[in-house]
């Protein structure tokens, strides 16, 4: 053997016994809870594929303990150590939401108008007015009214006159700052009337007429929560 082959083999193997010097002291450096080969700067040692280097007393329960763990080898590590599931903090329970309640009035015809009539008369302009200061009493969702008439007339004409006195208070709440989709308005002519058949008996007269006095009437219901 010349000696340029021989000073070529002793440069080869003094290069790689101090690589395996280099790699023994790194491990034997490495804190005793790593299991990877751990540099002068702390740091994994990784080769040319990217792969750490490990010690020999690396174990799949001592890379789960090592910080290194989960980039060296993590397929190897069970998945809650490297993924820890995310806690989420329970919402806190929604207060109960407050029912709308009903405060339901009835005003009587004679308040709101004359009899046959569907104008309001300044006495029921007054009644309304106190609907409308308890309607700002309330969070209000909506205003129910439903006009009615007594038994005097054919069906079809109380059935108008009914819906004609609801459209007049739902005119005068909006007039008065109420939102007009907020107040529903029904008829429902003679077909509800609060006296009893054998009340009010004969024919009409001031006195029949003075008896169905309960019958025309405007029922307001107020809904909402306060």
């Amino acid at each position: 053997m010349n000696t340029t082959a021989r000073n070529s083999i002793m440069a080869l193997l003094a290069a790689t016994l101090g690589f395996g010097v280099s790699l023994a002291q790194a491990q034997t450096s490495a804190p005793l809870d790593r299991v990877y080969v751990i540099d002068q700067r702390g740091e994994v040692v990784v080769s040319g594929n990217g792969l750490c280097w490990r010690t020999g007393f690396w174990t799949p329960a001592g890379a789960a303990r090592d910080p290194a763990g989960c980039k060296c080898d993590k397929d190897l590590i069970p998945k809650e150590v490297c993924e820890p599931a995310v806690i989420a903090k329970a919402a806190p329970a929604a207060a109960p939401s407050a029912k709308p309640s009903g405060d339901k009035i009835t005003i009587a015809a004679d308040a709101l108008f004359d009899f046959n009539k569907s104008a309001l008369r300044p006495e029921g302009k007054k009644k309304l007015d106190e609907v409308v200061a308890k309607s700002k009493e309330l969070k209000l969702e909506v205003i129910l009214a439903v006009g009615h008439t007594d038994r005097i007339g054919t069906d079809a004409y109380n059935q108008k006159l009914s819906e004609q006195r609801a459209a007049s208070v739902k005119q005068y709440l909006v007039g008065k700052g109420i939102e007009a989709n907020r107040v529903y308005t029904e008829g429902k002519g003679k077909k509800n009337p609060v006296t009893k058949p054998d009340q009010c008996l004969g024919k009409t007269s001031p006195k029949v007429i003075a008896c169905l006095q309960p019958d025309r009437r405007v029922d307001i219901e107020l809904i909402g929560t306060k």
